[in-house]
């Protein structure tokens, strides 16, 4: 194969989009992000997308490039990436690929494994228990059946949750064991550069961009998604907290630093997730 993928990624606020739009520089290459939240048209703000210069400097894919009122997912992308980079390939011997997701970074370089077709009954029972009792409480569970899904897994995200146990519950195989089949070939080399910095920096730097967020509106647009706020997308870092704040559960002082924390510990999963590589 002479077509190469470049993958950078790393944790949320490690510099990704400033080295990809260098590197796609470099390589005549436009930047196909792989961000599962930065893919929203109205989520402009609390997924720290590129500045209107970044986008301006190279040309950018699935980003802003679909509603947050439609249902997306990793395996949609692994299909609509895929369909992309048979196209961009045809003109480019490399191209980058930019984000935090892993899932995403993973259905393009390997595909999905075969999943079992999902028990309705027992997720509409887990969904409630999460909703009565807690994420937390179902994330434990998780823990004890399945350690491997509990360590990268996003355990604020009460549908990933509820999914890893559901499918363990299910078929009595935890549910990394169906990320364990040979991988997909691809028609094109991967090449990954992973971004790091030493954790105090990192967390600072996470730290600042979470009050800009807040200076330029964040609030304002989670309230302009109300109606949308049950969505998949919108279970996340960044929103979910607001959504409290809204709701008077708490106040605004203790939105940011809930979004500081919160930031943090995934940007803790991310690296868990990154270095498996």
């Amino acid at each position: 194969m002479d077509k190469t993928l470049t993958l950078v990624l790393g944790p949320t606020a490690v510099g990704k989009t400033d080295y990809a739009v260098s590197l796609a520089q470099e390589y005549g290459s436009p930047v196909i992000s792989c961000d599962s939240r930065q893919i929203f048209s109205e989520m402009r703000i609390g997924t720290a997308p590129p500045s209107e210069e970044q986008l301006r400097a190279v040309r950018h894919y699935f980003i802003f490039s679909h509603s947050v009122s439609q249902y997306y997912s990793a395996g949609l992308y692994e299909v609509e990436a895929l369909a992309l980079l048979s196209e961009l390939f045809k003109e480019h011997d490399r191209l980058v690929m930019v984000g935090g997701s892993g899932l995403y970074a993973d259905a393009v370089c390997y595909g999905f494994d075969d999943f079992p077709p999902a028990d309705q009954e027992l997720r509409a029972e887990l969904t409630a228990r999460a909703v009565s009792e807690g994420v937390d409480v179902l994330a434990e569970e998780l823990r004890v059946l399945d350690p491997e899904s509990y360590a990268v897994i996003d355990l604020s995200n009460r549908q990933r949750v509820v999914r890893a146990l559901e499918v363990t519950l299910s078929t009595g195989r935890k549910f990394s064991s169906f990320k364990t089949a040979p991988r997909k070939k691809r028609f094109f080399n991967v090449e990954r550069k992973i971004l790091s910095m030493p954790r105090e920096e990192l967390y600072a730097r996470i730290d600042r961009r979470a009050e800009k967020m807040f200076e330029c509106g964040l609030v304002d647009e989670v309230r302009s998604l109300e109606k949308y706020r049950n969505m998949p997308a919108l279970r996340t870092v960044g929103y979910r907290e607001v959504f409290d704040y809204l709701d008077g559960k708490i106040s605004l002082d203790e939105a940011v630093e809930l979004v500081k924390r919160n930031t943090r510990r995934y940007a803790k999963r991310q690296i868990t997730w990154f270095n498996r590589y």
